[in-house]
């Protein structure tokens, strides 16, 4: 089997795409982060303020758009790897997607969570065998079914590396969140690049 998990190879071909778009891929980010805290100011009522039906809307459409945001940075991400630039109609869309992703990815909380209770490494095997059901999704449109079976196939064989290949992104996130956190603008586009270049390099037909 050819190995597609090289892992300087992942990081440099991330680190370049990172660079040839990085202000509209930070921009994007940092956009959603303000709009995204400036919601949640509305959505927490203040120490002694009960919840009001507003708080709870606000609430809900917190959640909906970051999901919604999830999909259509990943999609930039994938044109970024496509050598294009980010649109912003990535996320109209995507927004078909919504409520699919919202429930494959409850599904896979869900599937490795019950791994995890069962003694740990089969929660961390079934999240490393399972994660492209989200690349799937928005690459490939696939369904929520047909996202984890084709999650399932390609990273058959891959665990090990996969698993090697998280501890490194892992750090990635870590070091950019203790570079004056203005290294998460970086840390986070760099390896959702590195996850979707991923999943290209085994998606290859060379690779199945």
């Amino acid at each position: 089997m050819e190995d597609k998990i090289v892992y300087s190879d992942i990081f440099r071909t991330a680190w370049k795409a990172l660079m040839s778009q990085f202000w509209l891929l930070a921009g994007l980010f940092i956009g959603f982060t303000i709009i995204y805290s400036l919601l949640l100011i509305f959505a927490v009522p203040s120490k002694g303020t009960p919840i009001s039906i507003s708080g709870i809307i606000v609430s809900v459409l917190c959640v909906l758009l970051a999901y919604l945001f999830q999909l259509g940075y990943l999609r930039n991400c994938f044109q970024t790897l496509d050598g294009e630039e980010p649109q912003f109609s990535a996320y109209g869309q995507v927004s078909g997607k919504l409520f699919s992703f919202l429930a494959a990815h409850i599904i896979f909380v869900v599937i490795t969570a019950i791994g995890t209770v069962l003694l740990i490494a089969p929660g961390i095997y079934l999240a490393l065998r399972l994660q492209f059901f989200f690349a799937s999704m928005v690459d490939e449109n696939t369904g929520i079914v047909d996202s984890f079976k084709r999650s399932w196939k390609i990273t058959k064989g891959y665990s090990l590396r996969l698993l090697i290949l998280a501890l490194i992104m892992a750090l990635a996130s870590f070091i950019g969140q203790i570079a004056l956190f203005a290294g998460i603008f970086v840390a986070i586009p760099l390896i959702l690049l590195m996850y979707g270049c991923a999943f290209r390099r085994l998606s290859s037909p060379s690779a199945t």
